[in-house]
């Protein structure tokens, strides 16, 4: 496997592509030329210390969501965060792309609101094959903003600019997040099929006494036995049932309880270790939380 390389600045990421010094140390445009992406980057894997929106046009092809495949001809917009590990051939493409990529480093947001709420784009954990598919309306809307990020630092710099760029950047987000928001909508079928798949996988978890062994289900490990990214999975999730999938876990976890509880003779001890807590004050804490009382007096109660 090759080695990862770390990119620190801006300024790196301009030398490993080739391209002229960036006129702002904390942001830069960078406009794909055809093929060139592959020709600088080679086969090898990258860790950034940047954010990177990109977006790809002339890609063709499909990518898997889940264990289905999308066929897509229009724009396609990946999300990077910081220490994610980045490679020349992360997408599927037939034929020669072109696109755009705004590249910023944290320093940049690090005053801003969205300094302190940029994690909660949570599309910036996604994998590859959840990109982000843009009609060519949306497409000229989110280019559109990085041209106006662009012209802020190609210009003057004043006290003004790095406010403009931020909120522009901020914008783009909102933007994003409604688009995605469109596209779990679109696929109400597919997101029917992975939140019945979910649920599915629970129970059978349970079932094979998983539990006793591991602990509690993860949304991780759920999100790798579907094939998605966590944060994919709960957004998804949260779109089509209101709940994500840590809150679903726990719906289960709390309903499983409570039929012990009133069903069986079992300490309060025996039943936190039959669903996987280690510790049985943990799981008093979260029943307490969803309903109001202790395990104690839900048993009591009823």
């Amino acid at each position: 496997m090759n080695k990862i390389q770390t990119i620190r600045s801006i300024t790196e990421a301009h030398a490993l592509l080739g391209l002229e010094k960036p006129k702002h140390p904390l942001v830069s445009l960078w406009q794909h030329r055809v093929d060139h992406t592959k020709s600088a980057l080679g086969d090898q894997r990258f860790a950034l210390d940047l954010y990177i929106i990109s977006l790809k046009e002339g890609v063709t092809g499909s990518m898997g969501y889940g264990r289905n495949a999308y066929d897509f001809e229009e724009g396609t917009m990946i999300f990077t965060s910081p220490g994610q590990v980045i490679g020349s051939g992360e997408t599927e493409s037939s034929g020669r792309s072109t696109g755009w990529s705004l590249m910023f480093h944290p320093d940049l947001i690090r005053k801003s609101r969205l300094g302190s709420t940029i994690d909660d784009y949570s599309f910036f954990s996604y994998n590859v094959n959840e990109a982000l598919h843009l009609s060519d309306e949306e497409k000229r809307s989110v280019t559109d903003l990085v041209s106006k990020i662009e012209r802020e630092y190609s210009q003057h710099i004043d006290k003004h600019s790095q406010k403009l760029m931020v909120a522009n950047i901020e914008l783009l987000l909102d933007y994003c997040t409604r688009y995605y928001d469109r596209q779990f909508f679109v696929r109400s079928d597919f997101n029917k099929d992975i939140a019945t798949k979910f649920t599915e996988l629970i129970k059978n978890y349970y079932k094979s006494g998983k539990a006793l062994l591991q602990g509690v289900p993860s949304v991780g490990y759920c999100g790798k036995e579907l094939n998605i990214s966590p944060n994919y999975l709960s957004d998804l999730l949260k779109k089509e049932t209101g709940r994500n999938a840590r809150e679903q876990i726990q719906d289960f976890l709390i309903n499983r309880a409570k039929t012990n509880l009133l069903n069986s003779s079992e300490s309060i001890s025996e039943i936190a270790h039959t669903l996987g807590f280690e510790y049985p004050q943990h799981f008093s804490k979260i029943f307490k939380n969803k309903t109001g009382m202790s395990p104690r007096e839900y048993r009591n109660l009823n």
